[in-house]
This record gives structure tokens, sequence and C-alpha cells, in this order.
């Protein structure tokens, strides 16, 4: 049984939004079979204790008191980053904190802080230095590359997740993202190569 809070990540659960089922290919009869699987789906991971870093499109078509009754039966503490979607009926539910458009978090698993944008970036900050970048907004249609992945409830199986369950597939898009690079570093110098060879070959 776990003894600490523990910390979680989604995106892009879209409460109240008839149209996301087929947009999304969601595995739900209407929306209101939508909204409770994601509500006992979302209470089966997280407890009350733990903190839930949403970031971004939280409701989408639901009205306000709909919206305060689905984020009141959620579990944790709950975060939000500012999706494209979320209203002011959205900004001001009870948030554990103020909502942002990004957040710098430090996440005590991790040595440099973690990026969180409900947009995925190119470029974000310390990412050379090994900085980790979440995002949601592209429900599974954009890849992850290197260090940043798609939190969002259509890539994790309808659930919030963990930056431990994360990890896989960022060490597994690092690697392609590394391997691709050595790569390109070999053509180089083999492009060099055959430009010294053609100079050496030119007439005196």
């Amino acid at each position: 049984m776990r003894a600490m809070a523990e910390i979680f990540f989604t995106a892009d659960t879209h409460f109240g939004h008839r149209g996301i089922i087929a947009m999304c290919d969601r595995p739900f009869y209407d929306v209101e079979d939508m909204d409770e699987g994601l509500i006992r789906r979302w209470n089966d991971r997280v407890r009350k204790s733990d903190i839930v870093y949403h970031l971004g499109d939280f409701t989408m078509g639901a009205t306000a008191g709909r919206g305060r009754e689905i984020f009141d039966r959620l579990n944790g503490r709950k975060h939000l980053i500012i999706g494209n979607h979320d209203r002011e009926k959205v900004r001001t539910l009870p948030w554990a904190s103020p909502p942002r458009d990004r957040l710098m978090l430090r996440h005590p698993e991790e040595k440099m802080p973690v990026v969180l944008d409900h947009y995925a970036l190119r470029t974000w900050p310390s990412l050379h230095h090994g900085a980790i970048h979440l995002y949601g907004h592209s429900h599974g249609s954009l890849p992850g590359i290197g260090r940043s992945v798609d939190v969002g409830v259509d890539v994790w199986n309808y659930t919030p997740v963990t930056l431990n369950e994360i990890r896989p597939t960022l060490e597994r898009q690092q690697a392609v993202l590394d391997d691709a690079r050595a790569a390109r570093a070999v053509s180089e110098m083999d492009d060099e190569a055959r430009g010294d060879a053609h100079t050496s070959e030119l007439p005196l």
C-alpha cells in the first residue's frame, strides 16, 4: 500500500464533449458513459492525497455546474495547465494552485525541472541538461520526440499516469533520437571525406 502521495499527469479529458468520442475513437457509448468512465478510471488510480497535474482541456461543452460536479468527484489535489478549451468556468474551479499557461515543476524524482505545457514545444528550458517536457492537446496524433511525451488520456488508456510509467517511453524515444544523431554525424563525416577526396583530385 502506498504511503506517500504520488504525482500524476493527464490532459484532454474533454468532459462533456460529445464530439470527441468519434473524433478520437474513444471506446464509450455516449458522453455520459465517457464522463463516468473517465471519472472511474481516474479514481481507481488516484487517492485523495495524491497530486494531479491536468495539462489542459478539462471540459468542453459541459455547463459550469456539471464541470464543478465532475471536478468534485475526482480524487487528488488538482492543478491546471490552461488548455485552449479551458474557459473561465474551468479556470475558476477550486484548483490547488492558480491555473497557469506553463509550469516548471520540481519533481522529487528528477534533477531537472519537468516542463508542463498544454502544447508540444520544439524546445524548452533546460532541454540540453535533460529536462523532460510533458504536453497534451494533440490527442496522440503528434509523436513524442526525445524527452517529450503526450500525457493525454487518448494516449494512456484514459487514465492519469506517473513519471515512472512515462519514463520507458521517454527512454525509447531518446534512444531513437540518439541513433538518428549518430547516423547523421557519420553521414556528415562521409560527406566531408568525399569532399576532401574531390579536392585532392583537382588539377594543379
